[in-house]
């Protein structure tokens, strides 16, 4: 059996890939920036932390001892605070290229994009064709595979919005989306697995789209339909408002989230996923499965229900809990200030109870810009729950009647915990 380095290993083709080889009895070794989870979920991986962007070519080399093949799966939609393109996309994988010549690892197998050798409208496509190039050019044994919309069992990017989206009963349709030839992960997987054997072809481009070609709109459908719903009622969004949706996708990556609806992927869409399936089928003996018939292979579970009503309310649950906490900061420290004091200085006293005011309502400033960038929203989802739990307690002490007051304020302590235990289990994209 071979060694092999599975670079990207945490993602969706990287970690079904890896785990593919480990069965097959190969020793995988997968690279990622953040292995911690992976190596619970894959224990038969063997993990270290590597960051393609920045890494340079002696960095791989302790890395690349006695390794037999790689397979490259690193890729990013679009930069912003977590992602740069252009280091994990080309100057990233140079570096790997060329550590690979110094280690004497011949075959590499890396991941790019269909359709970036016949448009490249973003930075994703443009890196990406750069990428591939740079590996063209080399004297290793490459093998650029360059899949269409990847669709499987799980769910990240745009296959989790795809089921998201289905979960509506109106369909939100973007103007100028072009056609798409979806493919089934195993398929994907398997052809991976496949190039990886250094007996296999070597210096081919295979384009990896499944047989039948659909909008995207058709595509959700056919999701709705699998999930048990009836069909959705198609609206299509002005120019304008579907602009404003990509541009605030674009305003929550600069903060560190990684939504699939960023400008990156409106011009995408634009330029649609299809291809050739007629080289991939003859070099690997794969026929591919129809979208259709991988859904009909896999039921859809309760499971899968509550995950598609709960992806698009996920955002909505955040955004309501970051208005809530700054929404209360910025009360207490201005209109709701003397109201506060009012309420709580019999107790405490006027220096203490300003003290009170004005500190809580920094705290939730604090918690609110806390859960709005990426970085610090778990932690700012746990304190914001502490010190709710801290409110009821200090307001059991000081202000007890208000556990009977009309508008509530103590109760809805409850359902705002209630928010930030539902933030935190879906906080993880994958």
């Amino acid at each position: 059996m071979s060694r092999i380095l599975v670079i990207g290993a945490t993602g969706l083709i990287g970690s079904h890939i890896a785990a593919r080889l480990a069965a097959r009895g190969h020793a995988v070794m997968g690279i990622a920036r953040d292995v911690v989870p992976a190596s619970d979920r894959l224990p038969t991986v063997e993990w270290d932390r590597v960051d393609v962007a920045t890494a340079r070519a002696e960095d791989w080399a302790r890395h690349l001892a006695g390794v037999d093949a790689i397979v490259n799966c690193a890729g990013a939609l679009q930069s912003g605070p977590v992602d740069r393109l252009s280091g994990t996309h080309d100057q990233g994988p140079q570096m790997l290229f060329a550590a690979c010549r110094a280690a004497g690892v011949r075959r590499v197998v890396h991941f790019s994009a269909i359709g970036v050798d016949r448009a490249t409208p973003t930075e994703f496509s443009r890196t990406k064709l750069a990428g591939d190039a740079a590996l063209m050019a080399s004297d290793l044994d490459w093998v650029v595979l360059r899949p269409s919309v990847v669709l499987g069992a799980p769910a990240y990017g745009a296959s989790a919005l795809i089921r998201g989206l289905a979960a509506l009963p109106v369909l939100p349709v973007m103007p100028d989306t072009a056609p798409l030839q979806p493919v089934s992960l195993n398929d994907v997987v398997a052809t991976a697995v496949h190039f990886v054997d250094p007996a296999t072809p070597g210096h081919v481009v295979v384009e990896i789209a499944g047989p039948e070609a659909m909008s995207f709109v058709e595509l959700v459908q056919r999701y709705r339909r699998w999930l048990g719903f009836s069909p959705a009622l198609e609206v299509g969004l002005p120019a304008w408002l579907a602009r404003t949706v990509y541009r605030l996708g674009d305003l929550a990556a600069r903060l560190g989230w990684r939504p699939p609806v960023r400008s990156t992927a409106q011009r995408e869409i634009a330029r649609g996923a299809v291809g050739d399936l007629s080289d991939w089928s003859r070099l690997t003996g794969i026929t591919p499965q129809s979208i259709t018939d991988m859904l009909a292979m896999h039921p859809a579970s309760v499971q899968e229900g509550w995950f598609a009503r709960l992806y698009l309310l996920k955002p909505v649950v955040l955004v309501s809990l970051v208005l809530f906490w700054i929404g209360s900061g910025l009360a207490s420290l201005g209109p709701g200030y003397a109201a506060g004091l009012g309420l709580i200085a019999p107790e405490l006293g006027g220096p203490a109870a300003a003290f009170v005011v004005l500190g809580g309502g920094i705290v939730d400033l604090l918690i609110g810009f806390g859960i709005a960038f990426r970085r610090t929203t778990r932690p700012a989802l746990l304190a914001g729950i502490v010190v709710s739990l801290l409110y009821a307690v200090a307001g059991t002490i000081l202000t007890p009647w208000l556990w009977l007051d009309p508008l509530a304020p103590l109760l809805k302590i409850a359902p705002v915990i209630a928010l930030l235990l539902v933030a935190l289990a879906t906080l993880e994209d994958r």
